[in-house]
């Protein structure tokens, strides 16, 4: 597959990407923008300023598969930006490969810094179980971050088959999972900062 060109769908970039898109399939909405005030969740009274303001975002970044990779990395930048998170506030980590992700995700979450940490990778089937392994303790060990910490952290992972499929999966027929793991991250990002508001009220 390595000489073919992929096909894949052009992510929107910037300002107009359309929240929520996500290719064929549709997701509940991200917490929609309300002008400077901030962002207020579907069905919920009126915005707060998510920790997203005043704390920086995170995308950690697996490099096996890197040409890939970058595709989720960018879509997850751009979703980030599309909600008026500015590029300062966003710090994008590489580390070597999907298995170490959860470790990455725990040392940024410990530092209190970020309101969200955004995990994208690629992890593509060969021809032995490893594949099944790193996806599965990937998978596992970002939701103990998240669990562990308080700190939100998203799974943006393409587990493929084939390359193809991997293309197809970071922004061609079948979505892009670092925008669906940014849209995550920026939702609960406000749904903590929510909860938190909530706790301080006597």
């Amino acid at each position: 597959m390595a000489g073919r060109a992929p096909k894949r769908r052009v992510i929107q970039q910037g300002a107009g990407a359309r929240a929520g898109r996500l290719g064929p399939r549709t997701v509940p909405p991200a917490p929609r923008r309300d002008g400077a005030r901030g962002f207020s969740l579907p069905g919920d009274g009126g915005p707060v300023t998510p920790a997203g303001r005043a704390q920086k975002f995170a995308i950690i970044a697996a490099r096996f598969n890197e040409r890939i990779t970058k595709r989720l990395v960018d879509a997850a930048a751009s979703v980030l930006a599309s909600h008026g998170i500015p590029a300062r506030d966003v710090e994008v980590c590489w580390i070597p490969g999907s298995f170490e992700l959860p470790q990455a995700a725990a040392h940024l979450a410990a530092t209190g810094r970020y309101a969200a940490i955004v995990c994208v990778g690629v992890v593509i089937r060969g021809q032995t179980p490893h594949f099944e392994h790193v996806a599965r303790e990937a998978a596992s060990g970002i939701q103990h971050v998240a669990l562990t910490s308080g700190v939100p952290a998203t799974f943006g992972v393409v587990t493929a088959l084939s390359e193809e499929q991997a293309w197809d999966r970071a922004g061609g027929e079948v979505g892009n999972r670092g925008e669906e793991a940014a849209e995550a991250a920026l939702e609960m990002a406000e749904f903590v900062a929510r909860v938190a508001k909530r706790g301080k009220t006597p």
